[in-house]
């Protein structure tokens, strides 16, 4: 016996089986496991995390002032009463996991530093086998599943996004990604620039004005924000009231929900009117000198892309305080002490930070088979963002861009369990989603419409994501409000699942 042959017995023969294999210890993996704990108690089950730590993007990012962008009422779990201000920290929202996990006993389920490198289904053994390493030790690890939860999020989280600029090798101070915040940086009496305008980028300006000399937000375009006291007043209220926090949480959840809904639909009937009102919020803090319409009056409607919201205003009260500035330009290529514009100014820099974005990582990076062929994820179709064509017992968590992401976390957690627990009662071992007769002519069209919503992490890799059909069940909506009643009334013996 050969040490090949052996040693891959050896792992077989170490394997560990689970009924569900939840992919990632972030808000979705957390959110995911709890429902499992709760709706499907008896169910084996393993949380397999590349990092050392729970928590995802709030543990692997560490850039200065990092915070949520949506409100914790409804970033928040449905289970789980959020009661600090609505806009949290990453280490507040790391408590707040942590409190969930301790709770509810899923820290023995989960293993830190497991990456996978492979998941493989078996038709024959109706059957996933995820072939992983553990990181700091390069072990190899085997584990069966009889379904696979994926809830890795959607861009890879070793690098972040840099379009190729000319003469970085000229410039002689430092340039770094704020996915990969260096800890020995030191920013005092630095003059920054950060490149970029997008949440990250307003989340970063505010909480370096005062340690740097100068920062500079330089764009290439505007985008739209919207500000705000961080608090909300009935929760406020309702807390001098002495009312329970659970009720707190429900109630404000409600009511940011509404008043999502309608603001959405608003931008789609007046888009006009709601840019006013957006672009009016600015102008009032940075006063009627100030050239709003060149800095922060977008080309697109509202809503076209994520509108990131400024707690307190802190990003432009620090503009209208000199200590930050906004430069909407385009880059012509670095140099020795910054960055030449192609409107021939130089942007003088010691540091500059790229905060454009991150690569899109439809799968986790992980090599997938079905049935020993490589699955080409890009060639499925969706069946409400939650499964595709062809790819047996497994389900993906991918949340809103017009809402909390973590909404759609309880929504698929509540149809997964459904589903497993409908499994059963047939005897069925195997599920998949199929088009059904009816559905044969439909037009197979890209992920999602981008007149609808462009981001650019979305428009550089669209071709790695499912298609859509044009019916609701074959598209990921976007739509919260409709699918909040939607999914729970899925039939789950519709034609378009099949059953083994």
């Amino acid at each position: 016996m050969n040490v090949a042959v052996r040693s891959q017995a050896t792992a077989k023969q170490a394997s560990e089986h689970f009924d569900v294999l939840i992919v990632g210890a972030g808000i979705s993996g957390i959110g995911s496991a709890y429902h499992v704990t709760k709706q499907l108690p008896g169910t084996s089950y393993v949380i397999l995390e590349t990092q050392a730590t729970f928590g995802g993007t709030w543990s692997t990012h560490r850039y200065p002032g990092i915070r949520s962008d949506s409100d914790l009422h409804t970033f928040g779990y449905s289970f789980k009463p959020w009661v600090g201000p609505p806009i949290a920290t990453a280490d507040e929202i790391l408590a707040y996991m942590n409190e969930v996990i301790d709770d509810n006993d899923i820290a023995r389920h989960i293993r830190y530093k497991h990456k996978i490198n492979s998941a493989s289904w078996s038709s024959e053994r109706n059957l996933w086998t995820i072939e992983a390493v553990v990181t700091d030790t390069g072990e190899p690890k085997i584990f069966t599943a009889n379904f696979l939860w994926m809830c890795q999020g959607y861009y890879r989280h070793s690098e972040g996004y840099t379009p190729e600029w000319r003469g970085t090798d000229r410039f002689k101070g430092r340039i770094v990604h704020p996915q990969t915040w260096p800890d020995d940086i030191d920013l005092k009496g630095k003059k920054v620039v950060v490149i970029g305008s997008g949440a990250t980028a307003a989340t970063l300006v505010p909480n370096i004005a005062d340690t740097c000399a100068h920062v500079t937000m330089l764009q290439r375009s505007p985008t739209y924000f919207r500000l705000g006291r961080n608090a909300i007043e009935i929760a406020e209220e309702l807390r001098r009231l002495q009312i329970d926090e659970a009720w707190i949480h429900e109630i404000v959840r409600r009511k940011i929900l509404f008043e999502q809904d309608a603001f959405t639909k608003l931008c789609l009937s007046k888009p006009e009117q709601v840019k006013k009102e957006l672009i009016g919020q600015i102008s009032a803090v940075l006063g009627a000198d100030y050239d709003v319409e060149t800095h922060f009056t977008p080309s697109y409607r509202p809503w076209r892309q994520r509108i990131a919201f400024v707690p307190d205003a802190d990003l432009f009260k620090g503009i209208a305080g000199g200590k930050a500035s906004v430069v909407t330009d385009e880059i012509e290529c670095f140099v020795e002490n910054g960055i030449q514009l192609k409107s021939g100014k130089l942007l003088e820099a010691d540091v500059i930070v790229t905060a454009t974005g991150f690569n899109l990582s439809a799968l986790g990076d992980i090599a997938f088979e079905i049935d020993g062929k490589p699955l080409a994820f890009g060639d499925t179709v969706t069946y409400r963002g939650m499964m595709f064509t062809g790819v047996p017992n497994m389900v993906w968590v991918f949340g809103y861009f017009r809402a909390s992401w973590t909404l759609r976390v309880d929504l698929v957690a509540d149809f997964v369990c459904r589903l497993l627990g409908h499994m059963k009662a047939k005897g069925s071992k195997k599920v998949e989603v199929s088009l059904r007769a009816e559905d044969h002519n439909m037009p197979i069209l890209p992920w999602i419409d981008p007149e609808n919503f462009n981001p650019g992490y979305i428009m550089r890799d669209m071709n790695l994501l499912p298609k859509r059909g044009d019916k609701p069940e074959w598209q990921h909506s976007q739509d919260y409000w409709t699918e909040k009643d939607e999914i729970p009334k899925t039939d789950l013996d519709d034609k378009a699942f099949v059953y083994g």
